[in-house]
């Protein structure tokens, strides 16, 4: 479960230096598809990834306004504060909590029933979709996106002829 929660931080921030460079104007501008534009992309991104971990632990989730972050720097400020309950739970994931039942009373009296390791894997898998998306606007801007690439990150480091 780390190894992808921590290849989606490395490019995560990968992204966040490839968007320095573009003016705060293009980082607002109405864009097809996603939420809206590439500043309230990663702002999603982020809420969502530590919105569901909040609710895993039954802690209160407690909602950011986009308002507040019109800039790529308050972005990633909001990133780096909220970061740091994310990976504190992230790395006491252990197999035991796999299929730990998280119950989602929805507003419209509908309830959803999901296990907790399914949970990660919707949050892990969102934030790629996301990615996904940033990478069609990079070239819709003419610029080469980031590499989705797993290889290369350094997630695992291999046994350099040790044996299996």
């Amino acid at each position: 479960m780390e190894t992808f929660f921590r290849y989606n931080w490395i490019v995560r921030e990968q992204w966040y230096a490839w968007c320095a460079d573009l003016p705060p104007e293009e980082l607002l501008r109405p864009r097809i598809g996603g939420v809206g534009s590439i500043l309230k992309t990663f702002f999603h991104i982020i809420d969502v990834e530590w919105s569901w971990l909040q609710l895993l632990q039954g802690k209160p989730d407690t909602a950011e306004d986009f308002a507040n972050y019109q800039t790529l720097e308050a972005v990633r400020e909001l990133d780096r504060k909220l970061h740091q309950d994310v990976e504190a739970f992230v790395l006491l994931w252990e197999p035991s909590m796999e299929k730990r039942t998280y119950i989602d009373r929805r507003t419209d009296g509908h309830v959803h029933i999901d296990a907790w390791g399914e949970v990660m894997r919707h949050v892990i898998a969102h934030e790629i979709h996301h990615i996904g998306q940033l990478s069609v606007w990079a070239r819709e801007l003419g610029r080469e996106p980031v590499s989705a690439n797993v290889i290369g990150k350094g997630l695992i480091e291999p046994n350099h002829g040790k044996g299996p």
